[in-house]
Formats: structure tokens, sequence, C-alpha cells
């Protein structure tokens, strides 16, 4: 994870760097299809796709699978809001954390594995459309009906900061973006706008399932929308021709 100096932070700020999360996607997103690429040339496809997770994950510290498995955990546990919440703090994974991080990783590996094998350059953009879609549903776990689950932490900072038609653009010029990218590769090129905007369909119904159990969003809630929008962005290029 990079170190930035912050010198304003406020739900203003928050907003606009959940709008600009695609770009963070970006470079994570290239650097891991970099090393993903490189690994699949000489190692294989499903080395490459490991290669290409691992990275994704070291340079995030592993941040959003955590909040998947706390997600996991508080719709798991079939309790009232406020107990679900404290059960999402806490710092230790439960079953349906653990049994949910198993069997995302095994998926997105096996939908890397399957890009990879077409070749490294296809699978390198893959890699980049999963980063960007993930990140794309930050800003639509954020807009201004969504609330926050309670009042502190990083989902009180940011949830109903972010206006429909900023997300809506963010996600727009990302798809845009990947289309282009994917000009560069022979078949169906604007599957890769296609995987991510699915990808934002995934990432908003588990958000809608959030809100409804939790009451709104927390930071935990946020990095769920990021790895299920970029597990369903793959999964997408992995049924697509």
């Amino acid at each position: 994870m990079l170190r930035v100096r912050v010198a304003r932070w406020d739900r203003t700020a928050g907003g606009r760097a959940m709008v600009a999360a695609p770009l963070v996607g970006l470079v994570l997103g290239a650097l891991a299809a970099g090393v993903g690429a490189l690994v699949c040339w000489r190692g294989g496809s499903l080395l490459g796709a490991v290669a290409a997770l691992a990275v994704l994950a070291g340079l995030t510290r592993g941040l959003h699978l955590d909040g998947l498995a706390d997600v996991a955990d508080g719709l798991g546990s079939g309790k009232p809001a406020e107990d679900a919440l404290r059960i999402m703090k806490q710092s230790d994974i439960g079953p349906f954390g653990v049994l949910s991080l198993v069997l995302l990783l095994l998926a997105q590996a096996a939908a890397l594995a399957g890009q990879f094998g077409h070749s490294p350059a296809r699978g390198a953009l893959a890699v980049l459309t999963a980063a960007v879609a993930g990140r794309c549903a930050l800003a639509w776990g954020c807009l201004r009906p969504v609330p926050a689950a309670r009042p502190g932490g990083l989902g009180a900072m940011v949830a109903g900061a972010v206006a429909v038609p900023a997300a809506l653009a963010g996600t727009l010029l990302s798809a845009l973006g990947l289309s282009v990218l994917g000009l560069a590769l022979p078949g169906w090129h604007p599957r890769y706008a296609l995987a991510l905007i699915v990808g934002q369909l995934a990432a908003t119904a588990l958000l809608v399932r959030c809100v409804r159990r939790f009451g709104g969003v927390t930071g935990d809630v946020l990095g769920a929308l990021v790895e299920t929008a970029a597990l369903a962005a793959l999964v997408t290029l992995a049924v697509l021709p």
C-alpha cells in the first residue's frame, strides 16, 4: 500500500477519493498484471494467476479481503444488525469468513488462469479489468442515498458522499478505457467493458443486501464490494468468448 500525505480529509475529500478510486485500480492492476504475465510466460497460466492475485493482496495488505470476510461473518451470523456489526468489528475471522475467502480466491484464480491460458496479454488485461471494476464499485457504495451503518469509521466518513452522475461517469469512462485496451487483442474487445458493468451489478446486489441487513455501509462493506465486483468481472470474462 502506498503512503501518501493527506492535507485534508472530510466528506468532500472522501467522496472525491471514492470517485477517483478506479485510477488507483488502474495502477494496482497494471502492477499485478505485469507480474502475472511475466510469471505466466515462465511458469504457466495457473501460477501467473496466483502471482497476480498475490500482488493485488500484498499491495492492499489484504484490506478488501478482510472486509469481505467480516461481511460474510456478519451476514452469516443471523443476528440483529447491532450484534452483526459487533461481530464484523472483531479482529478474528469466523467460519463464514474463511469459507468466503477460500471460495472467492479459488474462483478468481480459476477464472484468471483461463484468461492467462489464452495468452499472457489477455490474462493481464483481465487482471486490470478486475482491479478497475472493484474500485468502480466504491463510488456506487457511497451514493448519497446510502447511509452509514455506524457513526464512526470509514463508512461514516464516505457514506452518501458521491453523486450518481459522478459514479456513472467514472464507471463509463473506465469501461471505455478497457474497451480501447481490448482493441489490442484478437476477439471481442467489448467484453472487458461488459465485465466491468456486470461487476457493478453484482456489487450493487451485495450493497442492497448489506444496507437492509446492517442499516447502511461500513468500511468492511466497501471492501466486500471491491472483491465482489472483481470476482463478477473475472467470471464474466471466463464465460464470454
